[in-house]
Parts: structure tokens; sequence; C-alpha cells
């Protein structure tokens, strides 16, 4: 009989499954796809040699996430971290630049620099502090008062419709609207506020590296350390009810709410099921991917050499983009976050060629092929793009959720990311992994600290059932252990 069961492989139930593999127990891991990975899976894109990343690209966690800290990610992988972070390039080919250094970023900001470094720099000051923090459950945050004070003004001050109050210029409001767009929804917001200040102080501190060979390196690294501790993947395989997996004392769920409520039937409690129910599910995105025969012909050259870029001018537009989105409609311009990975990872495409990720957000559900708006905001800051695709592959927010179906109606964030559902995720809960049957507990983004790549749903959900249903303590994670 296997100790414990873990359905789907993303970054989350491969973290839980390595916890629990170290920790002495058996374990075997279910995945309904071909290979492990979820949000983080590489595959070859339109002609051979050129390999995309299927949903995440850029990794800002990957140095940072407490799980990836402790599992040693970097002495296990090769992770490139540009020396800027992100760029956010302006009509007339003036751009903001997110350098790792904080100051150079302050330099290229003119008049509002020193706004921008009195936003930033308690915030850099204490970063370790407040992603710990934000990684962990609400209930102590208690522990790091200074941290919680210094994230608290910042979103207040980014979050609310005072947000340029203070700016005078379009560069630096620009570079947070950027970033604070990441989490599909209006702004300004609290909820966009804080996932964007998050992203930024890691930019000035540990960067946003690029995974050389793609995103399933990280996959891969985590699969290779469950089975040199005698874990067990298995793929092509679909787990359609809890019966499949009873014979496991512990059962760990890398799915969504709804996906829950299908494994588990009637077997739930009305409260706990009504309340799954009620998870809201945030709107999506449309992903297009380009072969070039060259980069990106940037009108401001900076630009290329940013491993992110967001693309939809000033801070007024990328708020009107993602308002039309809130509102059920696709933007003519809108919000696109684009990365050009083969700049800094010559496997990624043969010699005289580039891949180029992009996305753009769209209304949940959408089967709108969106390539051209997501050209065109590329052509008018890089005047001559056209010239240089060579091929485009387009997946509609609907495409996304039949390649995952965590990804709800599109939404690759595992739910709408708002005040509630971040303290109630996905449901109100000193520890919302556990679910009520005995032994089941969920471990996506669907439940704290919600999305990205960082393994922290499977950290928390893993060391929880260790210590109630095994009686074990968390294990050393690191690579010599």
């Amino acid at each position: 009989m296997t100790d414990v069961a873990v359905v789907g492989s993303g970054p989350n139930g491969l973290a839980a499954a390595v916890i629990m593999a170290r920790a002495g127990l058996s374990v075997q891991v279910f995945e309904a796809g071909p290979t492990a990975g979820g949000g983080s899976r590489t595959k070859e894109l339109l002609e051979p040699g050129h390999r995309y990343d299927v949903c995440s690209a850029v990794h800002p966690m990957a140095l940072a996430s407490p799980f990836f800290r402790r599992f040693e990610l970097a002495d296990r992988i090769k992770l490139t971290v540009p020396e800027i972070s992100y760029a956010h390039p302006l009509d007339g080919g003036d751009a903001g630049l997110a350098y790792k250094d904080l100051e150079r970023t302050v330099e290229g900001l003119g008049a509002d620099g020193p706004a921008f470094r009195k936003l930033m720099s308690p915030l850099v000051r204490r970063s370790e502090a407040i992603t710990e923090l934000l990684m962990s459950p609400l209930i102590r945050g208690y522990r790091q008062p200074g941290a919680a004070l210094a994230f608290g003004r910042a979103a207040l001050d980014q979050g609310t419709p005072l947000w340029n109050t203070r700016f005078t210029a379009d560069k630096a409001p620009a570079l947070l609207t950027g970033v604070a767009a990441h989490p599909v929804g209006r702004m300004p917001s609290l909820p966009s506020a804080g996932g964007g200040l998050l992203l930024a102080l890691l930019a000035h501190t540990v960067g946003w590296p690029v995974p050389d060979g793609g995103s399933q390196a990280i996959a891969d690294a985590m699969v290779k350390d469950l089975q040199a501790h005698g874990g067990e993947l298995v793929t092509d395989h679909r787990v359609s009810s809890l019966d499949e997996v009873r014979g496991a004392r512990t059962v760990l769920l890398d799915v969504s709410p709804r996906t829950l409520l299908e494994l588990a039937g009637p077997e739930l409690p009305g409260r706990y099921a009504g309340a799954l129910e009620r998870f809201r599910y945030g709107n999506a995105a449309c992903k297009v991917d380009f072969i070039l025969s060259g980069p990106v012909p940037w009108a401001n050259r900076e630009v290329g050499r940013a491993g992110t870029v967001h693309l939809g001018g000033r801070r007024a537009e990328l708020a009107a983009a993602e308002a039309q989105v809130a509102a059920g409609k696709h933007p003519h311009k809108p919000y696109v976050l684009l990365s050009q990975p083969s700049t800094f990872d010559s496997s990624r495409a043969p010699a005289g060629r580039h891949i180029l990720w992009t996305y753009c957000h769209v209304p949940a559900g959408s089967t709108v092929d969106m390539t051209e708006a997501v050209t065109a905001q590329i052509e008018r800051f890089a005047p001559g793009f056209r010239d240089v695709v060579v091929r485009s592959q387009v997946t509609t927010a609907a495409d996304l959720e039949r390649y995952n179906e965590n990804y709800v109606g599109g939404d690759f964030g595992g739910g709408a990311v708002s005040l509630w559902q971040m303290a109630a995720r996905p449901v109100p809960a000193v520890n919302p992994w556990q679910t009520p049957l005995p032994g089941i507990y969920l471990c996506s983004a669907s439940t704290p600290p919600g999305p990205g790549v960082h393994g922290m749903g499977g950290f928390h959900a893993a060391g929880l059932a260790l210590r109630r249903r095994h009686a074990l303590p968390m294990p050393d994670l690191g690579v010599n252990s």
C-alpha cells in the first residue's frame, strides 16, 4: 500500500511529493498528461529545435520561494538572471527599465526616481521577510510586523485611486502598472498592487531568472529528486474518482476546487461543497508564440536586454485595457506580457532563429484569436516586428483549459485574485489545505499563497499532512541531504 498519492504534477503537486518522499514515505504521483510539469512545461514549437514554454517562462520566485530555497533549486539547474528584470516601453522610444540594481533603475526614471526609491527601498530592505510573510498563512503575519507594515503602506499607496499622487511623469508608474497587471483584474486595487509590489521587489533583489532549457527544467529537477527518494511518477493517468487512490493513507490534490468537487462527489459536507461551488475563477489569457528570424527590433534597444517586457503604453492605457477585460470585452490594445528566452539561452532555437513567448488578457472562456492585437502592440514599440515573424501559434483561453483543467476558463492563476479570495482560498480556514475528508488535502494554486511557480501550496499542504497524518517533521530538502 502506498503511503501518499499525489494527483497532479504541477509545481505544487511535485513540491508536496518531494517533501513526502524525503520524509521516508512511499509516494505515487498521478499526472493526466504525458509529462510532468503543469504550469512549468516546455515543448517544441511548430518546427524542430524551437522550444517554448507552454505556460510560465520567467520565474521571479525561483530564487525567493521558501520551498525552492530549501530545495536549493539554483544548485540543481542553471538559472540566468538578466541585468534588466523587466522593461516597459513607451511611445516615442522611451522606456522604463527595472534593473536588478535599484539605484540604476532610479537613475533612469528622472524626476520620479527619488519617489520610486522612497516607495521601493523599504520593501527591498525587507525583501526576505516580506516574501516569507506573503508565502505563509496570514495568521503568521505577526511574526514580521515591520515587514507587514512596510508592505501594507506600499500596497495602499499603489492600490487605491491615489496611486498617481507621488509621480509626475510616465515611466515610473508604467513600470509599476506592468507588474501590477500580472494578476488579471481591475486596477488600481489592493490585490493587484500587492502582487505587483512583490514582483517588483524581487526584480531588485534576486532578479527574475530564466531557466536554461525552459521551465521544464524546474519540473524535471523535482521529478529527479522524487525518484531518487523512491517516489514514482505515473503519467497519462487521469484520476477520475477518489476511490482510485483510497489505498493511500494521505492524498494530496493539485487540482482546482471544481475538480475536487468532481472527485469527491457527495462525500463532501454540504457547507464545504457549497463554498467550493461559490469559488470564483478569474479572467484569462490568450497566448501567442512566435518563431522569429531575428531579435525583436525594439525602438529602444535597451528593452531587448530585459528578460520580461510589459506592453500597453502609459498607466491609464493599461488600466483601461484591464477594465475592458473585467467587463467581458476584448481590448483592441491589450496589455501584453512577453519574453524572448532565446536571447539568454541559445538552446531554445536554432542558429539565426529566436522564439518569442507572449500572452494578453481576455475574458474567461474566450475563443478569440488575439494574434493580430498582440502583433500590433509589439509593432507599436518595435517597428519592423512583422518583418521578422516566421510563424506563430495561438492558444486561446478555451485552449488553455483544454490543456490543463486547473485553468478553468483559461484562468492560469487558479482562481480570481480578490481580497476575499486571498484570505479565503478556497474557503475561510486556519488550514485551508485540509479538506473535511480524512487524509485528503488540497495543494493547488487555489490554496494560499495563490498563483505562481513557487511550490508553496504543496509545501504547506505536505507539512500539515506530515504533522497530522504521519507525526513526522519537515525533512531537509537540500541537494546533499
